[in-house]
């Protein structure tokens, strides 16, 4: 059973809440899923995961401090998480308040570290993007991104 990490941060629940969609529909698709916030991950760890899934809170139209530190602790195992799967996912206040450049920065330092993305033609393309609380839009844009995602990892 392949192994996927769901690490995230939030402050006010939304991008938590999420997280736990993800994991609860990854745990549903043959995967062994570690839901953790990011000052919670090991950073030893990452090697021996499958796949990554990082979302984070849009704060002035990217990442939030603690998913950049998580990040750049993760440079630790360049070259070591090569082939992996990743994807990335965030929560907005306000629609066009930039949450896809937030998914993308999250997602281009996976793609640095040599990590395999699928963009989604039926969801958020780069990832799902909630406005406030994730509502019936995000739980069918989760479930895409569960689909694609668990193929994705589980690939031969």
């Amino acid at each position: 059973m392949k192994k996927v990490l769901v690490a995230y941060y939030s402050r006010s629940g939304n991008t938590d809440k999420m997280a736990r969609m993800i994991a609860d529909g990854l745990a549903t698709k043959d995967v062994a899923v570690d839901l953790k916030k990011v000052d919670e991950v090991e950073i030893d760890a990452l090697p021996s995961y499958d796949g990554f899934i990082v979302g984070s809170p849009n704060y002035f139209g990217t990442m939030a401090w603690p998913v950049k530190k998580f990040i750049d602790e993760s440079v630790k195992h360049f070259k070591k998480l090569d082939g992996k799967a990743a994807a990335a996912f965030t929560s907005e206040g306000m629609i066009g308040g930039g949450g896809d450049t937030v998914v993308l920065d999250i997602l281009k330092a996976f793609l640095i570290h040599g990590c395999v993305v699928q963009g989604l033609t039926a969801a958020g393309h780069y990832g799902p993007v909630a406005v406030g609380a994730p509502d019936e839009r995000i739980a069918r844009e989760v479930g895409v991104l569960v689909e694609k995602f668990a193929a994705l990892v589980n690939r031969p």
